[in-house]
């Protein structure tokens, strides 16, 4: 986030992260409404393989499919962004981490990244550790992973 962070400030333009504080995609329609000249972004869980389009990934979750350009996937959980950066994890839980390692980590089944993460030295919790383990991880390394997520950063970059 820092690269994107530090593009909108060369371009004056006001980024700024929005915790949901209800379903996240009220919030985004409720931003929609109360920030009309933003560009409302939104980073979702798609919780599944993403099969077909981002439109019908945008409906199974009550998203108009025209805000598609807006909408942006963790696939198929944020956690597994994680699991593209061994050496943060083991910053995070120590040396003695032992996991197997997905270079697609998009392909890593919800239930399987969760589960990697709670057998590690310190009991995974998402509220506690998530905003740490996402400020510690390699951008690049979750990009090269990841195409959602490269395809977030390309998009946001391009806006600005």
């Amino acid at each position: 986030m820092k690269e994107i962070v530090e593009a909108a400030r060369r371009k004056r333009c006001r980024f700024q992260l929005v915790e949901a504080k209800g379903p996240p995609a009220q919030d985004f329609h409720d931003a929609l409404k109360t920030h009309p000249d933003a560009w409302n972004v939104l980073l979702l869980d798609s919780d599944a393989p993403v099969e077909g389009s981002l439109a019908d990934l945008c409906r199974t979750k009550r998203i108009d499919p025209k805000h598609e350009a807006s909408v942006f996937w963790m696939v198929q959980v944020m956690e597994a962004w994680f699991l593209a950066d061994l050496s943060a994890l083991r910053a995070f839980y120590g040396d003695r981490l032992q996991v197997g390692w997905n270079p697609k980590v998009e392909e890593i089944p919800k239930d399987d990244a969760l589960a990697t993460l709670k057998r590690l030295g310190r009991e995974y919790h998402k509220t506690k550790h998530a905003p740490k383990l996402l400020a510690s991880i390699d951008p690049a390394l979750v990009r090269k992973a990841a195409p959602n997520c490269d395809r977030m950063f390309r998009a946001i970059l391009a806006q600005l």
